[in-house]
């Protein structure tokens, strides 16, 4: 291990402090809040708008950072490229544009909006450390004003971030040529609860890596040397691409991806469809009980 990765107290690279924000010192900052419930969609908007870090823009997962279900699509697909062409254009992204994202929930959702920016080649952006949380117990204001920023031509196209589809993800787990991430909380994955999806259990083969623990107890990120102990296992006998991280629908799969990032170990698939993909064909394999 590299001396900057035993150095887990310093400044992790993707992630901004409250107090780098509140300074803003870079002079072309964007910052987009991405609170939301699955629960209710319509509460993370409503958090907005009775408050929210000055300057914020607000994504809504389901109309801004996914794309339309389809027969046979999980519960979040991807958005079409021109479609984040059009969202990035209108919040006036420009190459040096810096985008601060954050959310209510240690980064959850708030990272699939730093991983669509990747994936479409706009690699100035960060996670706001410990969220809106951390914001106001530095005793920082919220606003309710809409920003207004000019627009521009977003340059960018979808090459950055590898993915695989469900077809192809049954094909290298046939050929054992992938280990596979499955993040969701341990009763998810065991099939002892399952609160969102039709269907409880787990992908044959995979393993499970909670999302929850790349935090600690107050919703920040745990220090660069943590996070690179708890993936380096695989990262280190595999090829970067044969690494696949899934979750219930290709969101909080985001999360570890950034993760894993944080502690220098990149390249990562994402599955975005995910287990709501998965067992949207009913003659797919599933398993239940922790292996």
């Amino acid at each position: 291990m590299t001396d900057e990765l035993q150095a887990g107290a310093e400044p992790l690279a993707g992630l901004v402090s409250v107090d780098e924000l509140g300074r803003r010192e870079h002079r072309d900052w964007l910052i987009v809040d991405c609170r939301f419930s699955l629960a209710d969609p319509g509460a993370g908007e409503a958090a907005y708008r009775a408050g929210h870090i000055p300057g914020a823009f607000y994504a809504h997962l389901d109309r801004d950072l996914s794309g339309p279900r389809t027969r046979g699509s999980g519960r979040h697909p991807l958005p079409a490229p021109p479609q984040l062409v059009a969202l990035f254009s209108r919040w006036g992204i420009r190459p040096s544009t810096r985008v601060v994202v954050y959310d209510d929930c240690g980064g959850m959702i708030a990272a699939r909006l730093w991983w669509l920016l990747r994936w479409m080649g706009h690699h100035h952006s960060a996670l706001l450390d410990g969220g809106i949380q951390a914001w106001q117990r530095a005793g920082l204001p919220l606003s309710t004003d809409i920003p207004d920023r000019a627009s521009c031509a977003f340059q960018g196209s979808p090459e950055k971030m590898a993915v695989t589809t469900t077809s192809s993800l049954e094909q290298r787990l046939a050929d054992s040529r992938c280990v596979l991430l499955d993040v969701r909380a341990r009763q998810r994955y065991r099939g002892e609860d399952e609160p969102i999806d039709a269907i409880a259990g787990h992908v044959p083969g995979a393993l499970n890596y909670p999302t929850s623990e790349n935090l600690t107890q107050d919703g920040h990120f745990k220090s660069r040397t943590a996070l690179y102990e708890r993936f380096a296992l695989w990262t280190d006998h595999l090829a970067r691409s044969d690494l696949t991280v899934m979750c219930g629908s290709g969101v909080t799969a985001c999360h570890s991806i950034f993760a894993m990032e944080l502690a220098g170990l990149p390249g990562a698939r994402l599955y975005p469809g995910s287990w709501s993909e998965w067992i949207a064909e009913p003659d797919r394999p599933i398993t239940r009980d922790a292996q």
